[in-house]
C-alpha cells in the first residue's frame, strides 16, 4: 500500500501543476499577444519485479514481465505560438503581426527582448516604445509635428509633417523569428528572451523569408480558448480528486491491517 501512496501523491502534484497552468492561461486571456501553454506529462521509472524475456528454463523465456509504475511527472511546460485573432483599435500606433515573428525591444540593460503585443506608445522624445517605456529596435523617432502616421505591411513607417502633403519614412519595423519559439523564456510585460533552447533570433524585414506581415489598426488578442481551459479544468479536479480517493483508499486498507494485530 506504501507504493500506491507515493504514486498518487504524485499523481495530486502533477494535476496540481496543470492547474497552475491553466489558472494562468485564463487569467491572461485579455492580453495582447498572450500565448497560452500547456502541460506535457512523463510516467516515472517503473519498478520492475519481473523483466520481460527473462530465461525461465532452458530454451523457455517470460514473454511478459511484471512491473508497477510508480507515478507521474510534469515534463515541459510547452507555449503554444498559434496566431491569436486580431482585433480593430483604429489607432495608428497598434500594429499586429499576421504570422512568425516579434518584436524587439532594448530592455533598461541593453539587451534585446521580444514580444508580440503591438500597442506601441510615443515616450517624450517621439521614440517608439512599448507601455513600459523600452524603446523598439530598430530605433524610430516621430517628429512631434507629425499630422499622419501609416504603417505598412512590410514594416515602413512614413508620416506626413506640418503643412506637407507628401509622405517621408521616418523609421523601419524589423522582425526576428527562432528556430524553437518555445524555447524562449517569459520575463513578464509581454515580453521573451532567447535562450539556448530557443536558438539565436532570425532578422528581417516583414513579409519576407517567413516573416509575418505588419496590420496597422489592429492588436493580436490571446490565444486562449476559455472552453479548452474549462475542459481541461474539469479533468484535472476530476483526476485531482481520483488520486486523493486512492490516499483515502490504502490509509483505510493501512488501517484495517494494523487492526489485525
Amino acid at each position: 500500500m506504501l507504493r500506491a501512496l507515493s504514486t498518487a501523491a504524485t499523481g495530486m502534484i502533477g494535476q496540481q501543476n496543470y492547474l497552475d497552468v491553466i489558472s494562468n492561461n485564463i487569467a491572461n486571456v485579455n492580453t495582447t499577444g498572450f500565448k497560452k501553454a500547456r502541460v506535457e506529462f512523463q510516467d516515472m521509472l517503473s519498478q520492475v519485479v519481473k523483466t520481460p524475456g527473462a530465461m525461465i528454463n532452458q530454451g523457455t523465456f517470460q514473454p511478459v514481465g511484471i512491473e508497477y509504475g510508480l507515478g507521474v511527472k510534469t515534463a515541459a511546460t510547452t507555449r503554444v505560438f498559434s496566431q491569436g485573432t486580431a482585433v480593430s483599435t483604429d489607432r495608428n500606433l497598434d500594429v499586429s503581426i499576421q504570422g512568425e515573428g516579434f518584436l524587439q525591444v532594448m530592455k533598461t540593460d541593453g539587451t534585446l527582448a521580444y514580444t508580440r503585443d503591438g500597442s506601441l506608445k510615443l515616450d517624450s522624445m517621439g521614440q517608439l516604445c512599448t507601455s513600459d517605456g523600452y524603446l523598439i529596435q530598430p530605433q524610430t523617432s516621430i517628429p512631434s509635428d507629425a499630422k499622419e502616421i501609416d504603417i505598412t505591411e512590410d514594416g515602413n513607417i512614413s508620416v506626413t509633417v506640418g503643412s506637407s502633403t507628401t509622405q517621408s519614412i521616418a523609421g523601419t519595423l524589423q522582425l526576428a523569428r527562432f528556430q524553437n519559439p518555445s524555447g524562449l523564456l517569459a520575463i513578464g510585460h509581454n515580453l521573451y528572451v532567447e535562450t539556448a533552447g530557443s536558438g539565436n533570433p532570425i532578422q528581417d524585414t516583414p513579409g519576407s523569408n517567413g516573416m509575418g506581415t505588419i496590420q496597422q489598426g489592429f492588436l493580436e488578442g490571446s490565444n486562449v480558448q476559455i472552453v479548452e481551459e474549462l475542459i481541461g479544468l474539469i479533468k484535472a479536479e476530476r483526476a485531482f480528486e481520483a488520486n486523493s480517493k486512492i490516499i483515502s483508499s490504502s490509509s483505510d486498507i493501512l488501517k484495517q491491517t494494523n487492526n489485525i494485530v
